[in-house]
């Protein structure tokens, strides 16, 4: 598979106003009804502005919204998988006027883009939640989010005004636009995206360069909007990511780009999700690991992988690169997985999450076959200024 000239669905959307209609929406937003936005909701402005959630041009209507839910399709039959929807309260959704434009600021009353009206509707938040990450418990962060929210959604295309401000991230925030134009200049014609929430330790490294031995590109696109509290601090992630960049991969065949998308932890339909985003940025192929998008215990190890057998093949327009649970096993003195490596678990170094924090805390050297030192000393000294 080549890098497709169109975006996921067809032409790449753009809803970033510009010139003449920006400085017209820029006037018109003080005498529009006003609606107050989270920044969960102004990250999925930008990935709809920018064309990351191509085709979509603004939030679901009904009919796309209930497709998603209960068919994990469009209503036009296009494959996706997490709904994107702007919910309100049922005061606010009583007073919509449908094909009014409303401007959606954040909390200071700034106005960030025009929603023009096209419909309201009611949805049943059990339901979504029971469809769209298996469970309705409020333990978990996507339900107890969609429980929050109210039960009403309006939708319609949306223009975009302004960006939230990249911070620690300005570098690489690189628009689909913007990494397709940049696949192309350094001549690649296949490029693998990987997905993270979290520091790439040495499994990751594995399977990024793993697949990196079957095309011309990875694109490593961290994702930097709203995750859970307990998770490492975006800013730490990045200089990391950075660190690792610079002494161990290839300069020339990697590109470091941010993703501004809130993180669903939506597990399998979360992959598939993110595999469509990769394809709209122009990646050929998607890593998807064990436990894809995962919190908690609510998924299987391999939910992720099976998930794409319910689409037809050359259905998202990009390649699923499957990968086992990788370690560093004593016994085969390398990096493997549980597809090749034979001895039993007392050989293989596996850390959780805890465990690392536990060792960070109390100066304990991270095992360089766990992480990089490099990569270790970042977290520790983020640690150190967490606890002073």
């Amino acid at each position: 598979m080549l890098i497709d000239s169109q975006a996921y669905g067809g032409p790449l959307v753009d809803q970033l106003l510009t010139g003449k209609a920006l400085e017209a929406a820029r006037q018109k937003c003080p005498e529009l009804p006003a609606l107050v936005v989270d920044d969960w909701t102004i990250s999925d402005l930008e990935m709809i502005a920018v064309g990351a959630f191509s085709p979509l041009r603004g939030f679901m209507g009904q009919a796309d919204y209930e497709s998603v839910v209960h068919r994990k399709r469009l209503s036009s039959g296009l494959p996706w998988t997490i709904p994107v929807t702007l919910a309100v309260e049922a005061n606010v959704a009583d007073r919509a006027q449908l094909n009014e434009d409303w401007a959606l600021t954040d909390e200071t009353g700034a106005p960030w883009a025009v929603l023009t009206l096209r419909e309201r509707y009611r949805v049943d938040r059990g339901i979504e939640s029971e469809a769209v990450y298996g469970t309705r418990e409020l333990q978990h962060p996507g339900v107890a989010r969609v429980m929050r929210l109210g039960e009403w959604r309006l939708s319609g295309p949306i223009g975009l005004l302004r960006r939230p401000a990249p911070l620690d991230y300005g570098a690489h925030l690189i628009d689909p636009k913007e990494s397709r134009r940049r696949f192309s200049d350094r001549g690649w014609r296949t490029v693998v995206g990987f997905q993270t929430r979290n520091p790439v330790h040495r499994a990751h490294e594995y399977i990024q360069k793993c697949a990196m031995e079957m095309v011309d590109g990875l694109f490593l696109q961290p994702l930097v909007g709203r995750t859970k509290d307990d998770d490492i601090p975006m800013p730490v992630r990045m200089r990391c990511y950075e660190a690792l960049l610079e002494s161990y991969y290839p300069a020339d065949r990697v590109i470091l780009g941010v993703l501004p998308a809130a993180m669903r932890y939506a597990g399998p339909r979360e992959a598939i999700f993110h595999a469509i985003v990769r394809k709209n940025y122009g990646c050929t192929h998607f890593i998807v690991g064990r436990d894809h998008a995962g919190v908690g215990n609510y998924y299987g190890s391999f939910d992720a992988h099976r998930i794409f057998e319910q689409f037809d093949p050359g259905e998202l327009g990009i390649t699923p690169l499957f990968f086992d649970h990788t370690f560093y096993c004593g016994r085969c003195d390398n990096m493997t997985s549980s597809k090749t490596c034979p001895h039993p678990p007392e050989n293989r170094l596996i850390l959780s999450g805890t465990q690392i924090r536990t060792m960070l805390r109390n100066g304990d050297p991270i095992p360089r076959e766990f992480s990089r030192p490099e990569v270790a000393e970042i977290l520790r000294q983020s640690v150190r200024e967490a606890d002073a």
